[in-house]
């Protein structure tokens, strides 16, 4: 090996420093290819915009949530006013057809229940004749009359009463 440095007029040192600066060159490109694929990136996420603009579309972005935030939490109070007063709406029937007079036929009479959410509500009674029809109402508190209820009737509070919430 000295006699190959020697031939050159190379030293030891010469030989480590050449080594150190391929070493360096090879870095060196190293380093240019992910600088050059980091600034295509860069490139392509700023196309079209400078750094003025970018922070326009963030702060933009920022407002627009606001806003929907805002929307959200109005149509959530909206909700809550509306789920409250269908509560009072009638939900649940229950419905009892029936031949009030013998002479009758077709079932032509009926027991009408309606409740609401808490099981509160009325039933309407038709009897129908030849000669006249009647009808009578009674109030349903929790589920129960106050007024002596007939046969037909206590049937169609028990069909209303079955009903699940909402049918």
């Amino acid at each position: 090996m000295k006699k190959f440095l020697d031939n050159y007029g190379l030293s030891y040192t010469t030989l480590v420093m050449l080594v150190l600066i391929i070493i360096l060159l090879a870095a060196v490109i190293a380093l240019t290819v992910k600088v050059i694929s980091l600034s295509r990136k860069y490139d392509k996420f700023m196309r079209g915009r400078d750094a003025e603009t970018l922070e326009d579309a963030i702060l933009d972005n920022f407002n627009n949530m606001k806003k929907l935030m805002k929307a959200f939490q109005q149509t959530k109070s909206n909700m809550d006013i509306t789920l409250g007063s269908i509560r009072s709406t009638y939900q649940k029937m229950g419905l009892v057809k029936y031949d009030a007079f013998k002479e009758m036929g077709g079932n032509l009479s009926f027991a009408l229940a309606m409740l609401d959410a808490d099981n509160c509500g009325f039933i309407l009674n038709s009897m129908h004749g030849r000669e006249s029809c009647y009808t009578y109402v009674k109030e349903i508190i929790n589920g129960e009359s106050y007024t002596a209820l007939g046969e037909e009737e206590k049937e169609a509070l028990e069909k209303a009463l079955s009903k699940t919430k909402g049918m």
